[in-house]
C-alpha cells in the first residue's frame, strides 16, 4: 500500500517511522524496496552529492532534477522534496508556484520547508492548494549563517519556548509531520506530546514519533560532513574503495578483461 501524507499523519502513536534521504534513482529504489515509508530528497544533497560546504548554493533546478530521478525509483514510499533556499521565503505566492513544480513536474508527494511561525501563511497556502507540507524546526540548515554554525538549538528556556510555540503554530497551519533537528531530547518529547502530527527527529532524541538520517551517514560514505548524532550501519565507503582498487590492479596487470568478458 502506498504511503501518503494522511497515512503518515495517522501513524502518530501507532508506529515509529524510519525515514531516510535519497538523491538518485538507485538509492531511492533500494530504500523503497526496504520498506522505508518516507524518503526525503533533502537539500543536504548539496553537501553529500554536489560537494558544497552548506545547503545554501542548492538551486531549484538541482532539487527538481534529483527529485525527478528519485521518484522514478519509488513505488510505495512517500517522496518529499526539500524546497531550497530562497524558493519560498519571498512570498506565499512564490512558494506555491515552486512547490507546484515539485508536485506537477517532478512527481513529488509533497514538500518540506524550514521555519516556524513566520511560515504559517505559506504552509496554509500550500495545504489549501492540495500540497502536503513537512515542517522543519530546531537546527534549520538554510539559516546556518544566522545561527552561527551547526549548533544544537533550544537549550535556553526562551529558545525552547519559541520552538514549542512554532511547532504548535505549524501543526495548526496544516503540516502533516514535523522534522525536529538537533534539539534537546526533553524539548522534543514535550513537542511530540503537544502536537497532533508526528515528529521526526534527527539529533532530537528517543521520544519523537520517527527518525530520519542522511543515507550517506548510515552507509558510512565519507562526504566530509560528520554527524555525531547519526549511526553508521555499514561501511559501504570502504567496500567501494576496495572494489575500485581491485579494478585498478586488474586493469594495470592486464587480467581484466579476461576471455569471458570479450566478444569473438
Amino acid at each position: 500500500m502506498k504511503w501518503t501524507a494522511t497515512r503518515i499523519q495517522s501513524s502518530k502513536g501507532r508506529e515509529k517511522l524510519a525515514c531516510l534521504t535519497a538523491a538518485d534513482f538507485a538509492v531511492a529504489q533500494l530504500l523503497d524496496q526496504a520498506g522505508i515509508p518516507l524518503i526525503l530528497v533533502g537539500d543536504s544533497l548539496g553537501m553529500t552529492t554536489l560537494g558544497y560546504d552548506t545547503t545554501l548554493p542548492v538551486t531549484l533546478h538541482d532539487m527538481l532534477h534529483h527529485t525527478t530521478a528519485e521518484v522514478r525509483g519509488v513505488k510505495k514510499a512517500l517522496v518529499i522534496a526539500d524546497m531550497p533556499f530562497m524558493t519560498y521565503q519571498v512570498s506565499a505566492g512564490q512558494a506555491l508556484r515552486n512547490a507546484g513544480r515539485f508536485v506537477q513536474d517532478a512527481g513529488a508527494d509533497g514538500v518540506k520547508i524550514e521555519g516556524g511561525t513566520l511560515r504559517v501563511r505559506t504552509v496554509e497556502r500550500l495545504v489549501q492548494n492540495g500540497i502536503p507540507v513537512l515542517g522543519h524546526l530546531g537546527l534549520t540548515p538554510q539559516s546556518v549563517r544566522a545561527l552561527g554554525g551547526y549548533k544544537v538549538q533550544g537549550r535556553k528556556p526562551t529558545e525552547a519556548e519559541q520552538i514549542l510555540n512554532d511547532a504548535k503554530a505549524l501543526a495548526e497551519a496544516g503540516i502533516f509531520a514535523l522534522v525536529l533537528e538537533c534539539i534537546p531530547e526533553e524539548l522534543a518529547r514535550e513537542i511530540t506530546e503537544s502536537i497532533p502530527v508526528p515528529t521526526i527527529g534527527i539529533g532530537a532524541g528517543r521520544y519523537c514519533d520517527g527518525q530520519i538520517l542522511v543515507t550517506a551517514d548510515v552507509l558510512g560514505i565519507e562526504t566530509g560532513v560528520k554527524a555525531t548524532f547519526s549511526k553508521q550501519y555499514a561501511q559501504v565507503g570502504t567496500i567501494m574503495q576496495q572494489a575500485f582498487s581491485a579494478y585498478l590492479q586488474d586493469v594495470s596487470r592486464g587480467s581484466f578483461p579476461a576471455p569471458e568478458h570479450t566478444f569473438q
